[in-house]
């Protein structure tokens, strides 16, 4: 069976595939298969960034795949090294060099990092407003944004971001800062959707997966569609990247969602850092 994945419009007119997959932490020499089977399968939405190390990988898939470039929505992220302004763009040309192409859907600042570089991640954001100026970054945005930080790229600078990418999952629904986004037409990606895997072996959720005669994972998965957010899982094994490329072919009712979302534990459920005091930079 086909699956059409439903497309997000963004805040500056273009759009992103709801469904994409993500390369985090998939080894360089694993990453060209692993993105050639997911395009095989039918994802068209890339998720990648400068500090994981596979971005010439993912370029090379694309151009292995044999789809024309315009069909796949290709996102990556600036490195925690180069927030200083010269030093990003340097970073975005290298992005652009190891994809070997001459544009980007989507650039994000990957941390807002407020505890370096003086705080100034406006500055950062203004470099690239160039990139999307320029066309060689069709929409940009941020990453792990705290309603705080955001409130501040609003007072300063004159681009909203297309979108906020932000750990999400059951356990740890970071309420506070999608509503912020939907209330300025920031879309909300959810990165570690299934909190590393913890929530897989969650009695409600297995009870949910048995009801509806799916996998746990294809329940929570479909939970964040759901609730309208674009979503990204990974893997490096064919079966499951099908596997959650299968969510669109069934729906959760209003009480099972409430059930998902009830399993929220606040800031105790957060799997990642938190944003505020995050503050690695790559050696």
């Amino acid at each position: 069976m086909a699956y059409t994945i439903p497309n997000i419009s963004l805040n500056d007119g273009n759009s992103i595939p709801q469904l994409g997959f993500g390369v985090f932490q998939i080894a360089p020499k694993d990453t060209v298969q692993a993105v050639r089977t997911a395009l095989d399968v039918g994802y068209r939405h890339i998720d990648t960034a400068e500090m994981y190390g596979n971005e010439a990988e993912v370029g090379q898939a694309v151009r292995e795949s044999g789809l024309d470039r315009r069909e796949v929505f290709i996102t990556s992220k600036l490195n925690n090294g180069f927030h200083r302004r010269d030093d990003a763009r340097r970073a975005f040309d290298s992005t652009l060099d190891a994809l070997k192409m001459d544009y980007i859907d989507l650039f994000l600042i990957h941390w807002p990092l407020p505890t370096l570089y003086g705080g100034d991640f406006v500055s950062t954001w203004r470099t690239l407003e160039e990139f999307r100026r320029d066309g060689r970054a069709r929409s940009i945005g941020v990453s792990n944004f705290q309603v705080a930080h955001l409130e501040r790229l609003a007072a300063e600078s004159g681009t909203v971001p297309a979108v906020n990418q932000v750990e999400v999952h059951p356990y740890f629904g970071n309420e506070e800062v999608r509503a912020y986004d939907h209330g300025r037409d920031i879309v909300t990606e959810a990165w570690s959707p299934i909190a590393q895997g913890k929530v897989l072996d969650d009695p409600t959720v297995i009870d949910i997966a048995e009801q509806a005669g799916r996998t746990p994972a294809q329940v929570v998965l479909r939970w964040h569609v759901q609730r309208g957010d674009v979503v990204f899982p990974k893997s490096t094994t064919p079966s499951r990247i099908e596997e959650n490329f299968r969510i669109f072919d069934f729906e959760l009712d209003d009480a099972t969602m409430e059930r998902l979302t009830a399993l929220d534990q606040g800031e105790a459920g957060r799997q990642g850092p938190n944003p505020d005091t995050f503050d690695y930079v790559p050696a």
